[in-house]
């Protein structure tokens, strides 16, 4: 059947096509295949980049289409950074980042090394920790939601158990010092197992031999932990700390679900500010020039932690 239908396409192919195609290499033949999708990426990605950077230099408002869009220079620049407000902003992403990694990282490893022990059910209590990370950041927002309802929600009242507060003055949400925490609980609760992999297949990638060697050489279990899970486990927790670093500093929509950035602006991160400045205040030109300079951040500390990365690989 097949060769019937290669045989009918090649008959219905004209001969000078036929010509061409064959005399095509194996390199133009390759990207006659991955250009369509290069063309994609480049209309996805790269021209949206580029028109951001545009309009950051003008004072274009996206609900008034019709007006003269005029060059404003670095003046979206320097207004953003001489805002106080963008920096109470800024400040509120790094205590997020700052305390989800360090949350998820530490308990994430831990997972990761007592599952590594393969006890008996390990699979299956692997499996129950991995559910947090499959489910819609959505349904997350508004299961922890009414977790935190004061009034019914099971968190408040376990907190009233053991703490003896009345639950109906635990408003997790409503209360300016509990809100942040009330996000880092949430998405450390949620991302947790994304990292407890990571550390996983870094723990499982060790050879066995070498710990055979440091017990031949009466090596303690601590020391062993700390001359050789640890430091041959280093570069894939670094990995782990990049990728959640990365989402955890543009993150929006567990923030919006839950406080929508408040109360006030206690949990207003980066992200929310932006989305305010650009869809509420409608100042397209600034919110572009605020995105632009999240972008510069966050690229630039990627690529020193990625260098510092590399340098740890190389040990």
């Amino acid at each position: 059947m097949l060769n019937r239908t290669a045989d009918s396409v090649a008959r219905a192919t004209p001969e000078s096509l036929a010509r061409k195609v064959r005399g095509i290499s194996d390199k133009g033949l390759a990207w006659l295949f991955i250009s369509p999708t290069i063309l994609l990426l480049l209309a996805i990605n790269i021209f949206p980049l580029f028109w951001a950077i545009y309009l950051s230099f003008t004072n274009y408002r996206a609900n008034r289409p019709n007006e003269v869009v005029k060059n404003v220079g670095l003046a979206n620049y320097r207004r953003i950074l001489g805002d106080q407000d963008i920096w109470i902003a800024m400040q509120t992403t790094a205590h997020f980042v700052f305390w989800t990694i360090l949350l998820q990282t530490l308990i994430g490893f831990t997972l990761a090394w007592l599952i590594d022990r393969k006890f008996r059910g390990h699979a299956f209590w692997t499996t129950i920790i991995l559910v947090p990370m499959m489910l819609s950041p959505a349904v997350v927002g508004n299961f922890w939601r009414f977790l935190y309802e004061p009034q019914i929600g099971l968190f408040a009242y376990a907190i009233s158990f053991v703490s003896g507060i009345p639950a109906t003055q635990i408003g997790m949400l409503s209360n300016v010092s509990l809100a942040p925490w009330s996000i880092v609980i949430v998405d450390t609760w949620m991302w947790t197992p994304y990292v407890m992999l990571i550390c996983l297949a870094g723990l499982r990638s060790i050879p066995e031999y070498i710990y055979e060697a440091a017990e031949v050489d009466r090596a303690s279990n601590w020391r062993q932990f700390w001359s050789i899970t640890l430091p041959m486990a280093l570069p894939f927790i670094m990995l782990a700390v990049l990728f959640r670093g990365i989402e955890n500093f543009k993150m929006f929509d567990m923030v919006n679900l839950l406080t929508g950035g408040g109360p006030g602006s206690t949990t207003e991160v980066a992200s929310i500010t932006l989305k305010r400045q650009a869809f509420e205040s409608w100042r397209t030109g600034y919110s572009s020039a605020f995105a632009i300079i999240l972008f510069v951040a966050v690229f630039g500390l990627a690529n020193i932690y990625v260098k510092a990365l590399n340098k740890v690989k190389q040990r």
